[in-house]
């Protein structure tokens, strides 16, 4: 049996945790905020028409943003609450429930190949330490040939970088590029936050 992540664990302490989440990113874009500059980053990475998988995706607050500039996006997250807003909210998008712990799109109907996969707003740090090499793996086996990953997290939600590079490694994966925001600004030794840019390692599987 798969632990359960964190983001499971909050929502069966308070079952109204994720309809506050909902509501809180509809508050923020209807109020003009940004809400969705991991976006424009995933959005340069990427050619035209591009897949893009959104593991974590909550309630698809990024797709607006992807789909505007014509790509196809695919989101999974373990919260069917959030899915619900997402399919709601962003019916452009396809939305399937799932851990990324198990991850297997292809028996979703979802096949694999994807040209960029996102896993913003701290989805790492969510899941349970026993399984982030586990994901890491699989989000690296729906990469399409030359597709990469990004993901960024902030320092203090329990998961050293130091570790998640450690992981990445064991994963298969290297890092092509990291920066300490979305909106590439360099990566220092004093930086708070991560944002790295993954690929394939040079053999595509596990060290």
């Amino acid at each position: 049996m798969v632990e359960k992540s964190r983001w499971e664990t909050i929502v069966t302490e308070n079952p109204d945790h994720s309809r506050w989440f909902v509501e809180r990113f509809r508050a923020k874009a209807a109020a003009g905020e940004d809400v969705s500059g991991e976006a424009r980053l995933v959005d340069a990475l990427v050619p035209r028409a591009a897949r893009i998988l959104d593991a974590g995706c909550g309630s698809g607050r990024l797709a607006p943003h992807l789909l505007a500039q014509g790509h196809t996006v695919v989101g999974v997250d373990v919260d069917p609450v959030l899915i619900e807003a997402a399919r709601a909210d962003h019916p452009g998008g396809t939305w399937i429930v799932g851990d990324l712990a198990e991850l297997d799109l292809p028996a979703a109907g979802v096949p694999a190949g994807f040209d960029a996969i996102v896993a913003a707003g701290n989805v790492m740090p969510f899941l349970a330490p026993s399984t982030r090499v586990g994901v890491l793996s699989r989000l690296r086996d729906q990469l399409a040939p030359g597709g990469r990953i990004a993901t960024g997290f902030g320092a203090g939600r329990g998961y050293l970088i130091e570790d998640f590079l450690t992981d990445v490694g064991a994963a298969g994966l290297d890092v092509e590029s990291r920066y300490e925001s979305w909106d590439l600004r360099p990566f220092t030794p004093e930086s708070g936050f991560l944002v790295a840019v993954l690929t394939r390692g040079r053999s595509g599987r596990p060290r």
